[in-house]
């Protein structure tokens, strides 16, 4: 079997990527899938909340791939498991184009959330166009979609953005809301779905179109398009 990878990245910093990560990993992990965080963040806030885990909650596996100059990594912490069948790739905000080349050749989704506010929403929308060019993303097949993230409240800030990626053929998923339970869940290495659902009903159904667009689940209460396959890649991985 092979390796789905998903990509979280925006060019622009403080939009929430580790959220999504995060929350995407223990969806996957909740589910018996084995699943590995790929973190070229420098700032390691992946690998932070792995760290904060309980041995009690399902494994979710943690690769540290971030370049740091003049400090030589253990192979133990750039390794990912030969047994993983989900791969979140959590990416620093303003990569390198190197490194966005390099990215795009490993995923097959990519997930771009954005904040809301005027200056996060124009840098997304040249991002995507960057992103577009650069990352060869009709000609690899790569789907595409963006999150509004830390919404705080209904007003229509994101109407543009979404105009713009629907002329584009991009999907636009969902609003994640600034919501204290992702907060707390996140400072004791959990996700939403590591917590009873009683505890976060809201949270559930608003992730829920991400978990249907990446993997054709149907999603909690709301209506979803119809069940999208990807094509899968193979990923050079080491042994664990």
């Amino acid at each position: 079997m092979g390796i789905n990878s998903t990509l979280v990245i925006n060019a622009k910093g403080g939009v929430g990527k580790t959220t999504i990560t995060t929350n995407l990993a223990s969806y996957f992990a909740s589910r018996g899938v084995p699943t590995t965080i790929a973190d070229y963040d420098p700032q390691s806030s992946s690998l932070n909340w792995l760290a904060q885990r309980s041995a009690d909650l399902p494994t979710i596996h943690g690769a540290d791939l971030a370049p740091r100059a003049g400090l030589a990594l253990q192979n133990g912490r750039r390794q990912i498991p030969l047994s993983t069948r989900q791969l979140i790739l959590d990416a620093p905000a303003g990569p390198s184009r190197l490194l966005l080349q390099d990215l795009m050749q490993r995923t097959q989704s990519v997930l771009i959330p954005v904040a809301p506010s005027a200056i996060d929403i124009h840098a997304t929308a040249n991002f995507i166009k960057e992103l577009l060019l650069i990352g060869q993303v009709r000609f690899r097949h790569i789907r595409v979609a963006v999150i509004a993230n830390r919404v705080r409240n209904a007003r229509p800030v994101y109407e543009p953005l979404e105009r713009f990626v629907s002329s584009l053929g991009i999907a636009f998923l969902t609003r994640i809301s600034d919501s204290d339970v992702y907060v707390d869940a996140v400072e004791k290495g959990l996700g939403i779905f590591d917590l009873p659902p009683e505890q976060c009903a809201a949270e559930l159904r608003e992730f829920q179109p991400i978990v249907h667009w990446l993997t054709g689940e149907a999603p909690l209460e709301t209506e979803g398009a119809p069940p999208v396959t990807s094509n899968v890649i193979q990923l050079n991985v080491a042994r664990a």
